[in-house]
Parts: C-alpha cells; sequence; structure tokens
C-alpha cells in the first residue's frame, strides 16, 4: 500500500472510529511514516492517533514530529501523558524538543519527568546551543577495562535495551576516562574469559563537549562511523553522538546556508508552518540592505548622463553587463563557501584560491567578450568602437566579479562571520556598481565622450 493509499485508509478508519484496527495497523509502519501522516492530519486527529500508540511507540513516533505539532500534542494532553513521553525519549531528542518550549511549559514537563531523566536533561541544557555537548545522548553502552567478554556480554543484555545504539561500546577506566572501543562483532567472536583490555580498539577518535555540530559533521563525513564518543575537558566519556544526529545537523546547516546565500534570515520552521509576518520578517532586513546599496548604482548612472546622451545606444547594454557580472561572481563566491564548509579551502589558500579564479575569469571574459563581440558586428551591426567598448568591459567585469566572489567569502570566514552571507546577492551589488564604473570609463575614453 502507497503512502497516498495509507494516508486515505487512515483516515477512513478515523471516520468511523476503528480504533483497534488502526491501532494494528499502525503498529506495522514504520514510526517516521506514521509521523509524516500525522503531519498531513488536523490536529485532532493527530491527537486521536498519539493517544491510540503504546506508550513506547508514542514516544518514538513524538521524537519525529515537527515542533509546532509536538507543542500541540503537549499541551494537549495530561501530565501523566506528557511525563511518559519525556522519560521514553532519547535525552538527545528530549532536550531539542525542550529547547523549542516556552519556559513554562518545560519546567512543568521536567516537574513530573523522572530523577534520571531529568538530571540528564539537565546536563544535557547546560552546553553551548549547537555545540557536541548538547546534541550527545548519554544513552549508551560502556565497559570496563578488566571485564570479561562475558561480562560485557551480560551487561549489554541489561543496559542496550535503553541504549542509543549498542554496535559499539566504549571502554572506560576506573575515572571514566575513556580508553578504547570495542565492536560487538568482536565480542560475539572471542571466548567468554578474555579480558576487554586485550581486544579493545584503543586507537579511538572522539569529540568534545564544545566543539561546534558542523565540526562533528565533517568528522563523520571523515571517517565514516555509525557513532562517536564525547569526552569532557578530563577526557572522561560523557556521551556519544549517532550518524542520525548528524544527518539532521547537515540538513538544518545546509538550510541556513542556502538562506543565508539568498538574503533571507534563517529560520527553523517548515514553509508551510511559517507565518506571513515571520516570513516578511525574515526577508525584508536583507532587501532593504540591497536596495540601499543599490542606490550606489542609480548614482552613478545619473553621473554620467550627459554622456549616455550622446550615445544612448550604450544603456541597452547596461542589464547584460550588470547580469554576467553578476553571475560570473556568484559562481566563485558559491564555489568558495562550499569549499570553505568542506574545509578544503583556508585563509592562508587565499593567493591560491586568487589566481586561479583570475585565470578562470579572463579565460570566461576573452571567450565571452569574442563571442559577443561578433554577434554585435553581424547581426546588431552596431559601430565597431562601441562593440569595443561593451566587450573590453565584459572581459574586465567578469575577472572583476569572479576576484571578488572568490575573496570576500574568505575575508569573512577570517574575522568569524558566516561566509554564506557574502553570496550571490551581496556580491551582486557590489559586481553591479563596478562594472558600470568599468563600462563608463571605457566608454569616455575610447568613444572621447
Amino acid at each position: 500500500m502507497n503512502d497516498s493509499k495509507t494516508l486515505e485508509y487512515i483516515k477512513e478508519l478515523l471516520a468511523t472510529n476503528q480504533y483497534t484496527k488502526l491501532r494494528q495497523h499502525l503498529s506495522d509502519l514504520n514510526i517516521a511514516d506514521i509521523a509524516q501522516m500525522m503531519g498531513e492530519l488536523s490536529e485532532e486527529n493527530q491527537l486521536r492517533i498519539f493517544r491510540i500508540l503504546s506508550k513506547n511507540l508514542a514516544a518514538d513516533v513524538f521524537s519525529y514530529l515537527e515542533v509546532s505539532d509536538q507543542q500541540y500534542i503537549i499541551s494537549s494532553i495530561t501530565e501523566r501523558e506528557a511525563a511518559n513521553i519525556i522519560n521514553n525519549l532519547m535525552t538527545d531528542d528530549a532536550v531539542d524538543f525542550l529547547e523549542e518550549m516556552p519556559a513554562n511549559m518545560v519546567k512543568r514537563l521536567l516537574k513530573n519527568a523522572n530523577a534520571e531523566t531529568r538530571r540528564d536533561i539537565n546536563h544535557l541544557l547546560q552546553y553551548p546551543e549547537d555545540s557536541a555537548g548538547s546534541i550527545m545522548t548519554v544513552e549508551f553502552v560502556d565497559l570496563k577495562e578488566d571485564m570479561t567478554v562475558a561480562d560485557a556480554v551480560t551487561r549489554i543484555r541489561k543496559i542496550a535495551v535503553d541504549s542509543e545504539t549498542s554496535y559499539v561500546c566504549y571502554v572506560v577506566d576506573i575515572r571514566r576516562t575513556l580508553i578504547g572501543a570495542v565492536t560487538l562483532h568482536r565480542l560475539m567472536i572471542n571466548p567468554d574469559d578474555v579480558i576487554i583490555r586485550d581486544i579493545m580498539d584503543d586507537n579511538i577518535i572522539y569529540l568534545h563537549t564544545l566543539m561546534d555540530q558542523e565540526e562533528v559533521a565533517q568528522k563523520f563525513s571523515k571517517y565514516d562511523f555509525i557513532a562517536m564518543p564525547v569526552v569532557d575537558c578530563e577526557n572522561r566519556l560523557v556521551g556519544i553522538i549517532t550518524v542520525d544526529d548528524v544527518v539532521d545537523i547537515m540538513q538544518d546547516e545546509t538550510t541556513e546556508d542556502i538562506e543565508k546565500m539568498a538574503a533571507i534570515l534563517p529560520t527553523d520552521k517548515p514553509y508551510f508552518k511559517t507565518s506571513v509576518f515571520e516570513t516578511w520578517k525574515s526577508r525584508m532586513p536583507w532587501l532593504l540592505l540591497l536596495m540601499i546599496s543599490s542606490t550606489f548604482t542609480q548614482q552613478i548612472i545619473q553621473s554620467y548622463e550627459a554622456a549616455l546622451s550622446m550615445v544612448p545606444i550604450l544603456m541597452g547594454f547596461v542589464p547584460m553587463l550588470m547580469g554576467t557580472g553578476g553571475n560570473a561572481g556568484g559562481q566563485s563566491s558559491v564555489t568558495v563557501i562550499r569549499g570553505l564548509s568542506l574545509r578544503e579551502i583556508e585563509f592562508k589558500n587565499i593567493f591560491g584560491v586568487w589566481r586561479k579564479e583570475i585565470s578562470v575569469a579572463v579565460t570566461c571574459g576573452i571567450t565571452l567578450a569574442i563571442t559577443y563581440f561578433i554577434k554585435l558586428m553581424i547581426f546588431d551591426r552596431i559601430d565597431m568602437t562601441v562593440a569595443l567598448v561593451i566587450c573590453l568591459t565584459l572581459v574586465v567585469t567578469v575577472t572583476l566579479a569572479k576576484a571578488i566572489g572568490c575573496s570576500l567569502p574568505i575575508l569573512t570566514k577570517m574575522i568569524g562571520l558566516d561566509p554564506a552571507v557574502m553570496a550571490s546577492p551581496l556580491v551582486t551589488t557590489i559586481v553591479d556598481a563596478l562594472s558600470l564604473l568599468v563600462y563608463f570609463s571605457f566608454a569616455q575614453r575610447l568613444l572621447q565622450l
């Protein structure tokens, strides 16, 4: 049964109050699919479905819901039901949820959570936002170095049910210092009396609690792990981060960069969950800034008004020159921003990047200029000197645009700002003004205006 048919079937069961059959049907579905289908139902039906789910399944589905749907459900159920959700969520999912809740609701939820859950959540909430400590989970399998394989298997059976993952177990000493890791596969193939210390891998890659989440994602991308341990400043094991959390991080970081590159203030809400006012608020500041900065372009055109009146045909090529320059600068800025995010480019590489982009710019500029010169001579049949002004401007504009487009993101990164803000819109505004100055300067000299 495909998604649309499944959704219609669920709606039919809800409409006819066939809750037993609905519960049975939902138990056969993936939790992510249940959450997705709940998001397409009315709030009333979301709550009806949520109430018929088993306690554990309800907590799992809850972690996949959109924040607005989570808030509605929490505000609609009893304190006891809410406490059950918090107690059954993985700690990192609970923290993510609570960070989006109003302070009075957080206080009520924590008050009703059990002591262990409350302690773990408070522990994670004290870490800086978007740090490894704030996104890690404290549900993991840890082993002592002097355990036997039999002891380790017994411990895994006891605590793995409440752990995020048990494929990799982390080994600590008496002070809880991380000293190694051992896979479940290695435990299974070794005799029961073998000591963990003798089979663990002591060359372990780990994360620090204060490490930025973007750096966390880069570590996972580099090493292809499904989980990585997190240690504090004294190298004590305090949690783990799993690959599913990293996927969310990468999606959030990419979305944020795309929004900044499009001159939009980042938002955490899905498109249809964002109100018109919130959308206006996120877009208006940059639109105002770019509009005001565009007044330089207007002033340049006005200052050359007399020259343009003598050769009015020049004005017809302004949009083409500005558009080409903006596109060329946008290509370079996006390429460099991507390289910076992947750590392929650093500040020390600025001259190498600059040389490469200039070489590409000159080649592209000459190719565009030759192509456009042929077009102007054969099809437009304009004066050769005017065509020369336009084509020389093309070469210089493309070169300047690519030089600016590759330099600004690197310089922005160096001073500690997000290079994504130096993407197409801002680069285009700068290049527009420069292309006009170059264009009218060539026109004055070659056409003797």
